[in-house]
């Protein structure tokens, strides 16, 4: 629990982007906000007892963090914590939360629909149309396909239940191997890839960016699949090392891959994945839903509400694993 009682009005800065976050009203009543761009982060920090990073991919804070001589709190609008994950963070007393479960559903929705796409070859159908060409072709049909969602958080859980529910066959992948999971029955150690991959029909990476993971996804993983296997991310760019997906892509040792995120983003206009065939790209979108800017104040607004009043945070990351412990998001 982490209260704001050592001041009357709290000081409250908040890092924006292009844009200030929408509807911020019932918090500019409870609190003096300095919103603040990059530059004028580290000015804003000064006598600040909370940071709101709006600007969930900025990198600024780390930068500025020798100016944080007051903050007790720290929220994030995203589920992944990885830009503000730094030494100086995680060695502070500063508590950090997230806006874990925002994004679960349209993320999920958004994986469901490049299985599809691949399944029933809906680029290729464009393309042909687009040409005025009339080529008809089979497609593959999903159910009863194996898929291993590589990331058990809630935002993996979200992807099996959508995908099951689509009769496919969902096993998960996480820190410990387990049975009888609820979502995903069979749990592989994510640490033994190459075990499981060979069998899988779709791989789905959404595990968050720890020192563990990071490029988990190589040349062994990608050849330990099989040539038909099609790789979708929509967890982060670094877990992937692009150069050995390209290699993979180019010798056909899978069959394609949708990418929402890249480990440069945007992704470089001299990129090869933008040309190869059976790729799939959008521009680190898969959980923008129409409203979500509103949802993520929503969610920061509640945890302020608590704050105020000395209650239990929601979404409380565990500054050493890197994301929310499951069982641990907090009061509902």
């Amino acid at each position: 629990m982490i209260a704001s009682e050592h001041r009357e009005t709290p000081v409250l800065a908040v890092l924006c982007g292009e844009s200030r976050p929408p509807d911020m009203r019932a918090v500019e009543s409870g609190a003096v906000v300095r919103y603040t761009d990059a530059a004028g982060l580290a000015e804003a920090l000064s006598g600040a007892d909370a940071l709101f990073v709006y600007d969930f991919l900025s990198t600024a804070v780390p930068g500025a963090w020798h100016a944080a001589d007051r903050l007790r709190w720290l929220h994030i609008a995203s589920a992944g914590v990885d830009p503000v994950l730094f030494p100086g963070l995680r060695e502070s007393d500063v508590v950090l939360t997230n806006s874990r479960g925002v994004f679960d559903e349209a993320i999920a929705e958004y994986v469901l629909g490049v299985v599809l796409a691949f399944a029933k070859d809906f680029a290729r159908s464009h393309d042909l149309q687009r040409e005025g060409r009339w080529l008809h072709r089979e497609s593959e049909r999903i159910a009863g396909r194996e898929v291993v969602v590589v990331g058990t958080g809630p935002i993996g859980r979200a992807i099996a239940r959508l995908l099951r529910a689509a009769g496919m066959r969902v096993s998960g992948a996480g820190r410990r191997a387990r049975t009888g999971d609820p979502d995903f029955g069979v749990v592989h150690e994510s640490a033994r890839l190459a075990e499981f991959l060979p069998h899988a029909d779709y791989v789905v990476a959404v595990a968050p960016l720890t020192e563990h993971t990071k490029g988990m996804f190589d040349a062994r993983a990608f050849a330990a699949m099989k040539p038909s296997a099609r790789f979708v991310n929509v967890g982060r760019g670094e877990l992937v090392v692009t150069s050995d997906l390209v290699e993979a892509l180019a010798a056909k040792s899978i069959a394609g891959a949708a990418l929402d995120v890249f480990d440069t983003e945007p992704l470089p206009s001299d990129s090869p994945l933008w040309t190869m065939p059976d790729v799939l790209i959008s521009p680190h979108m898969s959980g923008d839903f129409v409203g979500w800017r509103n949802t993520l104040v929503e969610v920061f607004t509640e945890n302020f509400r608590r704050w105020r009043a000395g209650e239990p945070l929601r979404n409380v990351v565990d500054k050493t694993l890197g994301y929310v412990p499951s069982g641990n998001q907090g009061a509902g």
